[in-house]
Parts: C-alpha cells; structure tokens; sequence
C-alpha cells in the first residue's frame, strides 16, 4: 500500500470487549529439541549451521527450549493475563520430509500445548508455516532434483497436505488458523537476497516462490475449511509495507508505486483479488514468465475467501527514485545483503522514516500502523488482527535480577494508541498479538536481538518478566489504555 505522509490524530484509546490480547512466537524460534521424536531438519536448521550465515554462529537447537517448558511458558502467559496466543507449528516436527503420513508424537506436543493453553482460558491461534520448511522438500537426499523449495510448484501441494494433518489432529482445539506468516520474507529474503534460509539468490526463483507460496496459501484454506468445524476461522499474516514517497515528484511516486507492487500487491491481489496487477507483471516480466508460471485455475484457488487478515507491522518504508542523493541502506528489520529482495525494483533508494530507533535500526513510527490497518479495511473489507508488532532494544538487567524496559513500554503505549486509532477510524480490528513473549532466536541475528516482553538468560534459559510485561497486563486488566 502506498501511503502518504500521515496526519496527526487525536486517539482514543477504546478497545472491543472481545478483543484479543496476544503475544507471538514462531516454532524454530523457541521450540529447540530439534532432533527429537522423529523431528528432521528444516531449510533453518542447515542455513543456521552454515558459516557466516548467522550472528556469532548462533543455532535454534536448543533456542529457549520450549518444546520442554511449555508449561512454564503457558504460566507465564497466564499471569501476564493474556487472552490469546499465536504460536507457529513446526513443519518437519509434524512431517519429517514434507511428505507422507504424520509423525504422532510432533502431533502429540501440539496437542498438549494447546490443551495447556486451554485449560488456562487462552485461546491458541495456530500458523501452520513461519519459515521452516522440511530440508527433504528443499533437497531431497535421495538424489532427486536439487533446487526444489518454494520455486517449485509441487511445494505448494505438499503444504495443503500438511495442512489437512495438522487440521485433522488439532481442528477440536483451535478454532483460528493462519496459514502462511510473512510470505514476502519467505520469498524474497529466502531466495532473491539470501539472507534467509534457503539462502538462494535469484529473483527468478524468489517471484516463482511468491506464487507457490500464493498457491499453497489457497489449497491450505481449502484444505482447512474441508477438515474443520464450520466455524473456524482462516487466516493469513502478511508484513505489508507501509511504502511512502520521499516526495511528490514523479519520479519518487513511481518509485513507491514499484515497491508497493512487489512488496504488496504480489500477495495482496491474487489472495484477495484474485489477479496480479498487470503493473507488476509489466515490472518483473524480464524475470519470469508469468503465463507459463500461472496455471489455469490457480488464481480462483489462490483467492478462496479468509476469515481474517492479519497484519505485521514494524515500520514504514519510505522511498525515492534511484538517483537520490540522499540513498541509505534498506532498514526494514529483515537483514542486508549483497543481493536485493526486491525483483523488478532493486535500484529503488530507501531512506529512515526518521531518527527515532529501535535496536534493530528500525525507526520508530507508529503511524504507519494505524495507516495500514486503515488502508486495509477500505480496501478489503476484512475483520483485522495485528498478528505482529514489537521491538527489540538494548535491555538492562538491574543487580537485583529486574529488567527495566521503558522505551518498549513507550513502544507498545504509542503503537497500541495507533491500533485504537484506527478502530476509532472503523477498522475492525480483532486483536493485537505482541511481538514476542520471550527473547529469542531472531533469525540472521541470533540471540543479539530481544524483542521479548520477558528476559531470557541464555545460559541458564531462566524467564524473566520484563517491566513492559508488567505494564502489557495491566492494559489487559483494563481493557485498553489510559
């Protein structure tokens, strides 16, 4: 979505009493025991294990080892007061080689967490794939065809029977589903920059993995509406980009235009339109064939209707036409890298929304969360959630063991205002899923990131409720914000 400068607002600080107070997390983030009970590994667990991929060599083999203290964790989330949680199921924990029957005891730990999860009156809201997708369906060890993964079709085949077994173990317990988390990251970060796994590099493959990972979206909802009760909810969470002009010339306006089609409308028009728009065919057709990429069909299956349309968001992406003096390094929270994830529109400049950053080099601008929630409701209609929405900063330990957190607590108050600022607008939105419960594995960084509203000590894996954790409860003891 392009969006201009925003407005100030004057917000109301309302909340719907059905609300959904959450937090986030993703499987290969916290789960660790990576080879237990038949798990296999996943395209993270070789791209960790690669020099130079990740920060200080960090792995997610043992991450915060959740798949042991789950139970912990869940205490945690209930005396934080929590309503919801949204938390990712492994693909190779449930379907070793992404193909071929279950494996029960992967199953089994789902079942237990979420019947956790219930029995403390927290709703599970399960996404069936952030980012950890099967090696075996990457490249196969049996000497089959290398370069498989998402730019392969057959991947988005295997991802909608995966859905069914997850569906058809999991359907009595949890009642909303997400299918893909971030599937632009999955794409272009994954197999045009290479920053992350499967760490491929050609923007070819990255747009072929835009539309399988489009197509497996579509087969899941089938899928999932066949195995579930009828009154289960389908969604989907995509980190659209709040994508700004540095100015209104021409020039930067085309230069927001190309950006918001890659970085949008490649998910937004087949999944909920039903078509790719012809200026991002137009923009990438020296790349890849599109006639020959989409089959007839694919684009009535990719558009099955959605319950819900949820939404990560972190910051604005403001841009210009190439030749700006002013140029910086994109800083959208996803890493750098010698290759762009941006095909069709790689010479774009980017540039900080503003100086006000997170630890991540992120600028801080709750703006642009309002703006996007907005945008999307009158452009589409759908009940919303904020399925992400943190921030990492360099957190303090005091001598006395307490962890005091006041610019993620400023974060949250500011960004939490911008989401009943947007219902005060008419956006109807569900809930609000914070990113993250736990300092964790954070992907190409490692642990040197904490987005956690409770400190993780990586050495003895003890949980700390940070400050802002204590305030997030309290907000959810109200109802909303002063």
């Amino acid at each position: 979505m392009t969006v201009a400068s925003p407005d100030i607002r004057t917000a109301r600080r309302a909340f719907p009493p059905a609300f959904a107070w959450g937090t986030a997390t993703a499987a290969y983030q916290i789960e660790g025991a990576v080879a237990e009970d038949g798990r296999a590994p996943s395209i993270w667990d070789i791209f960790s294990h690669t020099p130079g991929k990740v920060a200080n060599g960090d792995t997610g083999d043992t991450a915060l080892d959740h798949y042991h203290r789950f139970r912990e964790d869940v205490r945690l989330m209930a005396d934080l007061g929590l309503t919801s949680y949204r938390f990712s199921i492994a693909w190779p924990r449930v379907q070793p080689t992404g193909r071929g029957p279950a494996a029960q005891q992967g199953l089994d730990f789902y079942r237990r967490l979420t019947d956790e999860l219930l029995a403390h009156g927290i709703t599970p809201v399960a996404t069936l794939y952030h980012w950890d997708l099967p090696q075996e369906l990457e490249t196969p060890s049996d000497g089959g065809p290398a370069g498989g993964g998402w730019p392969a079709r057959q991947t988005a085949y295997r991802f909608a029977d995966y859905a069914t077994l997850v569906a058809e173990a999991l359907g009595d317990r949890v009642s909303t589903w997400t299918t893909l988390n971030e599937p632009w990251c999955s794409a272009f970060l994954g197999y045009g920059a290479g920053v992350h796994a499967p760490g491929r590099t050609d923007p070819a493959d990255a747009l072929r993995a835009a539309h399988h990972l489009n197509l497996g979206h579509g087969l899941a909802v089938g899928a999932l509406r066949a195995a579930l009760p009828s009154a289960a909810q389908v969604a989907v969470s995509l980190n659209l980009h709040v994508v700004r002009p540095l100015s209104e010339r021409p020039e930067d306006l085309a230069a927001a235009r190309r950006i918001d089609a890659v970085g949008n409308r490649v998910f937004t028009g087949p999944m909920l339109k039903g078509r790719y728009d012809e200026d991002l065919l137009e923009d990438t057709a020296h790349l890849v064939d599109w006639d020959g990429l989409v089959h007839d069909g694919d684009l009535a299956e990719i558009s099955r209707p959605i319950d819900l349309l949820g939404l990560n968001y972190y910051n604005p992406t403001v841009v210009s036409a190439p030749a700006d003096a002013g140029r910086l390094p994109r800083q959208d929270g996803h890493g750098g890298g010698q290759s762009s994830p941006w095909p069709g529109a790689d010479d774009v400049a980017f540039h900080l929304a503003n100086d006000d950053l997170t630890a991540m080099g992120w600028p801080i601008d709750p703006t642009g969360l309002s703006d996007a929630l907005l945008a999307m409701h009158r452009e589409f209609g759908l009940p919303l959630m904020v399925s992400e929405n943190g921030a990492a900063f360099e957190d303090t330990v005091s001598p006395d063991g307490t962890v005091h957190d006041p610019e993620r607590t400023a974060y949250l108050r500011a960004h939490l205002g911008a989401v009943a600022d947007a219902i005060a607008g008419g956006a109807d939105v569900r809930g609000y899923f914070l990113w993250s419960l736990l300092d964790n594995f954070e992907w190409a960084y490692g642990y040197d990131k904490r987005f956690g509203i409770v400190h993780v000590d990586y050495d003895t894996l003890v949980r700390t409720p940070k400050a802002s954790a204590r305030w997030y409860s309290e907000v959810i003891r109200r109802g909303g914000l002063d």
